[in-house]
């Protein structure tokens, strides 16, 4: 019996462009897919501040200004369904789950959601345990941000469903006995959780 709903919240909840941010900082200078992830991991355990970061791209892209590199790195961000918000709000009123989100998530990016998104307030409040990767510095696939939420909480695995659209992230969380749904956004909505994983809850 399921107790425990962990949530990703890029793709699960807001939809993302995954390709937007190379393809944009690409438009200000040569830079490779490496140089990127490079300075990303750093960025989303806050190893790096936001200054940093920006920091770092304009030694590679020398000619780009802060607001053009702050421009292309959220613009993988787009859209947040309204129904998704109704949907995790009717879920905290039941109060029959421990509502937890995990998502690898950096300061720039949940600041233009703050910003641009209207209701985020009342989306994080509809959780009880609400983990960003730069807060805690931990991320996804790695084992230690599972383990973290797991033992901090003292949760079951095996009551446990962890929602995410990254194969990997969630291959992490079945080898600890969690049970997953790797979700396609593409064919796939979270707000249809109940139906499409009937047989778990």
């Amino acid at each position: 019996m399921i107790k425990t709903i962990i949530f990703d919240f890029g793709d699960v909840f807001i939809n993302l462009d995954k390709q937007a941010i190379f393809r944009e900082l690409s438009l200000l200078g040569p830079i490779s897919t490496e140089e990127i992830s490079e300075i990303n991991l750093l960025y989303e355990v806050g190893k790096i501040s936001t200054f940093e970061c920006i920091n770092l791209f304009q030694k590679i892209l020398t000619n780009a200004s802060k607001d053009e590199i702050t421009h292309a790195w959220n613009s993988i961000l787009l859209d947040f369904p309204k129904h998704r918000l109704d949907f995790i709000q009717k879920l905290a009123l039941e109060k029959k789950y421990n509502l937890i989100l995990l998502s690898n998530t950096n300061e720039l990016h949940i600041d233009w959601i703050k910003k641009n998104v209207s209701f985020y307030e009342a989306f994080r409040s509809s959780f009880n345990y609400f983990y960003l990767s730069h807060e805690i510095q931990l991320r996804k696939p790695n084992t230690d941000i599972f383990e973290f939420v797991l033992e901090q909480h003292q949760i079951v695995p095996n009551q446990t469903i962890f929602i995410d659209d990254t194969k990997e992230n969630t291959d992490t969380a079945s080898k600890l006995g969690i049970h997953i749904w790797n979700n396609d956004p593409k064919t796939e909505d979270v707000s249809n959780l109940f139906t499409l994983k009937s047989n778990l809850f």
